[in-house]
């Protein structure tokens, strides 16, 4: 497929457009820098600004058939960036008739109730962005969507084996992550779902597949 990476120079974002590439696909890597070039072919850099307005957004989406959310302001700009950047991409999609959409959230982004447990006590503003990001995906929008939700990140290798609906937030191999944003591409079996994940003890087709 011809996939936008919106956020694509991040911790997760350059991963991910190395194995999306692995996988076969053409990768439109969005970014605000516009000097970055690619030694594949299979890699274009496009300007995305989550500042922009959906129109100009959608521009340089070209004819990507389908956007994976993966951009954060770690923490400088929650509500323009995580929240309003995410809802300009997503009408960005509609526009450009780009159905099936993957966000990468946070874990109980969508249950406040959790957000007293462990760490997050400290990402109290992050979650409340990705929560009502979360909300206009499902409820204002007609995408196709999968809303991967992934407790801590570590920069750490990750071994393919996960948790999925779990009940408590734990860490996660940003590799980990990554192989799963990419299976749910992959899985129809993922489209419409919320997906609260940690590193864990199933191999990560066998999880989705078994949601």
């Amino acid at each position: 497929m011809k996939v936008l990476v919106v956020g694509a120079n991040g911790r997760v974002g350059s991963l991910l457009v190395d194995k999306l590439v692995e996988n076969g696909h053409f990768v439109y890597a969005g970014t605000r820098r516009d000097n970055l070039t690619s030694n594949t072919s299979n890699v274009r850099y496009v300007h995305i600004d989550l500042l922009a307005s959906p129109d100009e957004i959608a521009e340089n989406m070209y004819d990507a058939e389908a956007i994976f959310f993966v951009a954060g302001s770690r923490g400088k700009d929650l509500l323009k960036i995580d929240l309003n950047g995410a809802v300009n991409v997503m009408r960005a999609a509609e526009s450009k008739k780009i159905k099936r959409f993957i966000m990468l959230s946070s874990v109980f982004s969508l249950e406040p109730d959790k957000w007293d447990q462990a760490f997050l006590k400290d990402l109290t503003n992050y979650n409340i962005a990705k929560h009502f990001a979360d909300h206009w995906l499902i409820n204002n929008t007609e995408l196709d969507y999968t809303i991967l939700q992934p407790g801590a990140l570590k920069e750490e290798p990750g071994f393919g084996n996960i948790d999925v609906n779990i009940d408590h937030p734990g860490e996660n191999a940003i590799e980990n992550v990554v192989d799963t944003l990419v299976q749910s591409l992959q899985d129809p079996n993922t489209i419409g779902k919320v997906i609260t994940m940690s590193d864990g003890k199933t191999p990560i087709a066998d999880a989705l597949r078994n949601l």
